[in-house]
């Protein structure tokens, strides 16, 4: 009778949670993520209407970035992430389009609460999130990002005026994986009421109760929102890039 395989240790899976999220586009397209996109060596994509992300590694080889090409087609745009304080050195024929840079936050201190005035957002709910995120560009939003994770919101007078919700999914399920929190954004005419507050800390309980670390990706010029969510006991973990890219024309 063959003994039974030990769990990894808890160092073990810091580590390659550590790993996974310097580079957190293969790692959730190689995991549980699958089905959102395409993986190939090293390189991952994102399909075009989940996301515009794309990932490789770190310290990218040529062949990492021809299979990034391969998997983009010829002249398309693609939104690097990767952590980073400087651009990307892109090879020939690549073009840089855009210079973006960005914080990792790590929520592993954060517990999280949730929220009786937070309503979960479904299918139904798609063209009023769209059009909020149309309102506020929290980030990249398209046709299908709503279908990555859990995403709660706050209405008033039946318009949704807020939301949060899940992106990338890094690791295994549970104990040694990460949830990146998304999409947090509130109408113009209800900020300031602490709206984005509660429906993080609403979305941060949900990834906890499962064992999972809450991640979270801001822009490194964006002071007041890293300011709120180092207030809720986030810490900038690492420096990250959000490049947009062009792949060769072919």
């Amino acid at each position: 009778m063959l003994d039974p395989v030990p769990p990894a240790s808890s160092a073990a899976l810091e580590t390659a949670l550590d790993a996974a999220l310097r580079s957190p586009v293969p790692a959730a397209l190689g995991g549980r993520l699958a089905t959102f996109g395409a993986v190939r060596g090293a390189a991952a994509r994102f399909d075009a209407g989940v996301s515009p992300f794309g990932g490789l590694p770190v310290e990218a080889s040529g062949a990492d970035w021809a299979d990034l090409a391969a998997l983009s087609g010829p002249g398309r745009a693609v939104v690097r992430v990767a952590e980073g304080e400087d651009p990307p050195r892109v090879p020939r024929g690549w073009a840089l389009e855009r210079e973006f840079p960005g914080v990792q936050m790590d929520g592993r201190a954060v517990p999280g609460a949730p929220d009786p005035g937070a309503v979960e957002l479904g299918p139904a709910d798609r063209p009023a999130m769209a059009a909020l995120a149309e309102r506020t560009r929290p980030g990249p939003w398209l046709p299908r990002t709503a279908e990555l994770g859990r995403f709660v919101g706050i209405r008033s007078g039946g318009v949704l005026v807020a939301m949060a919700g899940e992106r990338m999914r890094i690791g295994p399920a549970g104990a040694g994986g990460a949830t990146e929190i998304s999409a947090v954004c509130t109408d113009p005419a209800f900020r300031g009421r602490g709206l984005a507050r509660r429906l993080v800390d609403a979305v941060v309980a949900g990834i906890v109760a499962r064992g999972e670390r809450p991640v979270l990706h801001a822009s490194a010029l964006n002071d007041g929102a890293i300011r709120l969510y180092t207030a809720m006991g986030f810490t900038v973990a690492r420096p990250m890039r959000f490049d947009q890219i062009r792949t060769p024309p072919g």
